[in-house]
């Protein structure tokens, strides 16, 4: 399918234009009927993917707040109720609540800046002019690719130093809005205003994720502006967090690694399954490719 137009600048469609246009279309009913169960097969598995890595995420932050923010098991303790975990786990968590600078936390549990619990590594300053949509070099991470895990320019330019995100890495995008996001894309470059954080052992990476969370929130929400919002390196060196002892960071991190894991693999898989279902639509349209007709 082709279109010509015309303009002095820019080309212009006219209605005569679109209405020209020939489009492939099986004729029978039976053969769109299967093309679009074909399609809707790939279709439904993408969604059940995304709504399966949502819950994994709920599931990893609940329990996140229910130890680490909550503090239920200490909360019970000091209420003399049980608190429902296996007996090695339930002695990881004191009886008793102690001040601190974050207000209450349990006793014997310390306070850390998140230099002690993670490197924070910042974007490089890639050249807009050498940016390409034609797939030449490595994927770029701008903010706005964060959400979606799917960067649209890619860059050959090599600065010394630049960042390679790989896949299941935290990132925090710098302007507009501050949020933590487990990159979920393919290996790509890392941009200006866009930085990673790296958990230091014995913290886990869902723990520094979701610690990142309310740090991010009030940051974002004590900002004012009449344009767009900064997080600045001054801002982030007065991030604090709750320091649990060592063993229950391992503990935490065996119960949630898998979580995130998964999440990974399965936008790994949707993207498969987009590219397959991109690439067989036009061939089952023109005939090329055809569907078993059930009967």
């Amino acid at each position: 399918m082709s279109l010509e137009t015309s303009g002095s600048v820019f080309g212009n469609a006219t209605r005569r234009d679109i209405e020209s246009l020939t489009l492939a279309w099986p004729r029978k009913q039976s053969a769109r009927a299967g093309i679009a169960r074909v399609l809707g097969a790939l279709d439904d598995k993408i969604e059940l993917n995304r709504r399966m890595s949502e819950t994994l995420d709920e599931m990893a932050r609940a329990l996140f707040r229910a130890w680490f923010v909550d503090f239920n098991p200490v909360r019970a303790k000091t209420e003399g109720r049980p608190s429902g975990l296996p007996p090695d786990l339930d002695a990881l968590f004191p009886a008793s609540f102690e001040e601190s600078e974050l207000g209450e936390i349990p006793a014997g549990w310390g306070v850390e800046d998140v230099y002690a619990v993670a490197e924070v590594i910042h974007g490089a300053p890639f050249s807009s002019k050498l940016f390409n949509e034609d797939r030449q070099g490595l994927p770029l991470i701008r903010i706005r690719d964060l959400r979606s895990g799917a960067p649209r320019v890619f860059t050959d330019e090599i600065l010394p130093g630049a960042r390679i995100v790989q896949p299941g890495r935290i990132l925090v995008g710098m302007d507009g809005e501050f949020r933590a996001y487990l990159w979920r894309g393919t290996p790509a470059y890392m941009n200006q205003r866009v930085c990673e954080f790296v958990e230091r052992p014995p913290v886990s990476r869902a723990f520094l994720l979701y610690g990142l969370e309310d740090l991010l929130r009030e940051q974002e929400l004590t900002k004012s502006a009449t344009t767009v919002i900064h997080l600045l390196k001054r801002d982030i060196d007065e991030f604090r967090l709750v320091a649990p002892p060592a063993a229950l960071h391992e503990y935490f991190r065996a119960q949630t690694d898998p979580l995130l894991a998964l999440r990974v693999t399965m936008s790994e898989d949707s993207r498969s399954l987009g590219a397959l279902r991109d690439a067989l639509l036009p061939h089952l349209l023109s005939g090329e490719l055809r569907v078993r007709v059930r009967t």
